[in-house]
């Protein structure tokens, strides 16, 4: 049993028991429903998530409030957590993905032990919701997740040195069914430029950082176990003679592969993070503990967008000069090198951070309760509600650096100020 730690915590009022599953579209906003997507300003909508376990819930409700409002990604990628259900957003068509995406996460919060720990009468106790929460991690490391992974028995240890059996506490076999369930693979690969798919993995020899994206490669269930292989958890996944970890080792966030890959387009970026880099001092081993996760599963991908701006700005004030030279000079090849990192192009960065619950603790990535699941849903869907209400986020930039970046967070301690 994990130690529980008892943090000042904040408990919802509302039990809930007597809340909807997840979010069902609002009925009385069908009719008024506005199409976000017709007007754009934007030649692609790119959909960025990242890696985070049971946080990717989350995810998932974010995705539903961007449905409801037309904002199809052209461009879905994905690290771990967040490249299944990229997956499962670009295997199916536009008007079954969030049905498909309840149903992969309705099936993995199942318990895997036949019950769930319940706070039942002491609802309103903090100290009972960190209990029940680290009773239900506990039944994941012993059990593991259905249709997703168990504990690898015998243990790896007395499994010879060399085989994939000895590298891993867990078997994640299961997990191919699953995905060929809820993807359609076929639909993956048939028109990447209708949705095109990029995922994050890291090579096991080399430790380099690769993407199996749709535009170069045919994507199978293989390449997005590879995605979600943490070590020491999960085994390597092998692709054709290579073995593959979870990307989330080298960066946790695919921002970059957006940024830098070619051709460049005009780009609204919905930038989804299940892990916060900003946090408070810890003020025992166990917040220690889920404070370091933060800051390595981050990613920094607040410096890593303020370099992009500056990057782009460099790009941008390149092109314009370039244009003024004569055409004898353009012709040189030092010029026509510099005319390849020159460009015009505009980016809206909208990000949308998970911030936890004091009660989670440092076993939020593998809590894959129901109950839990639900919140992590209703929040993701309620933080993208809210910023689909403020304009700017959908405007063109119009700063001489061509990035715009919007973080909900920041936005409400703007207001509050």
């Amino acid at each position: 049993m994990p130690t529980i730690a008892l943090p000042d915590q904040v408990v919802p009022d509302t039990p809930l028991a007597e809340r909807p599953l997840v979010p069902k579209p609002r009925a009385a906003s069908k009719g008024n429903r506005r199409n976000l997507r017709a007007g754009l300003p934007f030649d692609r909508v790119a959909l960025l998530l990242q890696g985070g376990g049971a946080l990717g819930a989350y995810q998932a409700g974010v995705y539903e409030a961007l449905a409801e409002t037309g904002l199809h990604p052209d461009w879905v990628l994905g690290i771990s957590i967040g490249a299944i259900n990229a997956a499962i957003i670009a295997g199916n068509a536009p008007e079954r993905r969030v049905d498909k995406l309840r149903g992969f996460w309705e099936e993995i919060s199942a318990p895997a032990m036949g019950f769930h720990a319940q706070v039942g009468l002491f609802e309103g106790s903090k100290a009972a919701r960190v209990y029940a929460n680290q009773v239900n991690a506990a039944m994941v490391v012993c059990a593991g997740v259905p249709s997703f992974f168990r504990l690898r028995i015998p243990n790896p240890w007395f499994h010879p040195p060399g085989t994939i059996e000895a590298t891993s506490y867990y078997n994640t076999r299961w997990l191919k069914a699953t995905l060929e369930r809820f993807v359609d693979f076929d639909r993956v690969n048939a028109n990447p430029k209708e949705t095109r798919l990029s995922l994050g993995a890291v090579n096991v020899r080399s430790g380099n950082l690769v993407y199996f994206d749709n535009m170069t490669q045919v994507i199978g269930p293989e390449h997005v176990m590879a995605i979600g292989s943490l070590p020491p958890g999960f085994p390597a996944t092998q692709i054709e003679g290579e073995f593959y970890w979870d990307g989330g080792l080298v960066s946790n966030t695919p921002l970059q592969w957006v940024l830098e890959s070619s051709p460049q387009k005009d780009t609204l970026a919905f930038q989804i993070d299940l892990w916060s880099a900003r946090g408070e001092l810890p003020r025992n081993l166990i917040e220690a503990e889920l404070r370091q996760k933060e800051i390595r599963f981050s990613s920094r991908t607040r410096a890593a967008t303020d370099q992009f701006k500056q990057k782009q700005m460099v790009s941008r004030t390149l092109a314009k000069h370039l244009e003024k030279l004569p055409r004898e000079l353009r012709q040189t090849p030092e010029v026509e090198m510099l005319a390849q990192h020159a460009n015009e192009k505009v980016y809206n960065i909208i990000q949308l951070i998970y911030h936890a619950k004091n009660y989670e603790g440092c076993s939020k990535d593998y809590e894959f309760s129901r109950r839990t699941m639900e919140e992590h849903w209703k929040s993701g869907y309620t933080d993208a509600v809210r910023t689909l209400r403020h304009p700017e986020a959908l405007q063109r930039p119009e700063g001489a650096d061509g990035v715009f970046t919007f973080d909900l967070a920041k936005q409400d301690r703007g207001a509050a100020a």
